[in-house]
């Protein structure tokens, strides 16, 4: 779990260390800009922006039940990141799993992709799909989400 939050973390000090360098130069509003740039990278690179993570294993029980697609991820992943902003509130539809948090999520993502942990990995009836396009995610659920 500590590894997903090493990137934001060290923006977050990065950002603090511009911000402190820039109001010792005088330079209070450049220093307040940066800070908040540094923590928005930090925000959207964090698990925080990312709905509840499941379980593989319950992800896709939960799919076949309801149709809805599995989409394993990463933080850090700016496919990822792309693929949750794009999709918006949508995003809460789908069933996600954060291949570091889950082993058995790991797996399937390399048994889907040559043995390579490539994300977005999105399940859709079965069948892996490697980085789609957000729209065509969208497109996956249904009518009712």
């Amino acid at each position: 779990m500590m590894r997903a939050w090493i990137l934001p973390i060290l923006l977050v000090l990065c950002g603090s260390a511009v911000a402190t360098g820039m109001l010792s130069k005088g330079s209070p509003g450049t220093a307040a800009a940066l800070l908040l740039a540094f923590l928005a990278l930090a925000g959207v690179n964090s698990p925080l922006i990312f709905p509840r993570s499941l379980g593989a294993l319950e992800a896709q029980r939960r799919s076949a039940g309801d149709g809805r697609p599995v989409v394993f991820w990463r933080p850090g992943c700016k496919y990822c990141i792309r693929l949750r902003i794009r999709l918006g509130r949508s995003a809460r539809h789908l069933h996600w799993v954060n291949i570091w948090r889950d082993p058995a999520g790991a797996a399937a993502v390399r048994a889907a992709n040559d043995g390579n942990e490539t994300v977005p990995t999105v399940v859709v009836a079965g069948q892996p799909h490697t980085n789609p396009h957000p729209e065509w995610v969208r497109e996956q659920l249904s009518p009712s989400a």
